[in-house]
């Protein structure tokens, strides 16, 4: 008998409408309403198909652009499909961007509060998860009171992990935020998403550096032009990634 699968999506598309015409004035605007189509839909996911078992930490890799990013919001219920079922059996932690989820105006401390009443955790939780945080994150009780938008980039990232992950979370979302820390703070952050992914929780995990993914990966996909393109172990899936570099046709059929 199989894992029990925690994120499965079934012919999931994905499309935007999109500005076709720039305008100067808002005259030139309502002048072209009725002579010209001002928006077109652009498609940015294509059929995928996915399934992410408990305890599973995923990567997701491809060149820039090729949808990563927006599959793991699709994932995190930021972005809703054009078409497609998609299934997540957990409560998720995402960290989707630099900076996403913390309020820029407020301090430390008082997003920890915030975030921490966001994922439904007690005030009484909360109070015995700060010294964790401040821990992990390394940052000294005046950063804490600091507001946010006077930090580094590499402190909002600290924060932010520390906060996503010290509650222990089903299903961890990681978007390429490691990359603005030290290699000494990325360590950690590996070190904790294993101790993450041994209790049972999914982790799924983007990047388009193949080092990073395998480095913390159980199983990989490939992403190419809004696709899945390829699905295996992570050494499969880094030489097929490789191989979009020496082909440029490569990369359009699902193997």
């Amino acid at each position: 008998m199989g894992k029990e699968a925690m994120i499965e999506l079934s012919n999931v598309d994905v499309s935007f409408l999109v500005q076709r015409y720039g305008f100067s004035s808002i005259k030139q605007y309502f002048v072209s309403l009725g002579s010209k189509k001002l928006f077109e839909r652009k498609p940015i996911l294509h059929n995928i198909d996915i399934s992410i078992e408990r305890g599973e930490c995923f990567g997701l890799i491809g060149k820039n652009g090729s949808g990563k990013s927006t599959l793991l919001r699709v994932m995190s219920g930021i972005i809703k499909p054009s078409s497609g079922i998609v299934d997540v059996r957990g409560a998720v932690a995402p960290m989707l961007a630099l900076g996403i989820g913390l309020e820029p105006e407020m301090s430390g401390l008082e997003n920890i509060k915030l975030c921490s009443a966001f994922m439904g955790v007690s005030v009484r939780h909360t109070n015995k998860a700060y010294e964790k945080i401040l821990d992990f994150s390394e940052l000294t009780q005046e950063e804490m009171e600091m507001q946010v938008k006077r930090y580094s980039t590499g402190m909002m990232a600290r924060l932010g992990f520390a906060i996503a992950t010290v509650y222990d979370p089903e299903i961890l979302l990681i978007d390429e935020v490691l990359a603005v820390g030290d290699v000494g703070f990325q360590n950690k952050c590996y070190k904790r998403i294993n101790e993450i992914r041994e209790q049972g929780s999914t982790v799924v995990f983007v990047s388009h550096f193949l080092s990073e993914i395998q480095k913390i990966c159980t199983r990989a996909a490939c992403m190419d032009k809004g696709r899945i393109v390829k699905v295996g172990s992570v050494h499969e899936v880094g030489q097929y990634y490789n191989s979009l570099f020496e082909d440029p046709g490569v990369g359009h059929s699902r193997k």
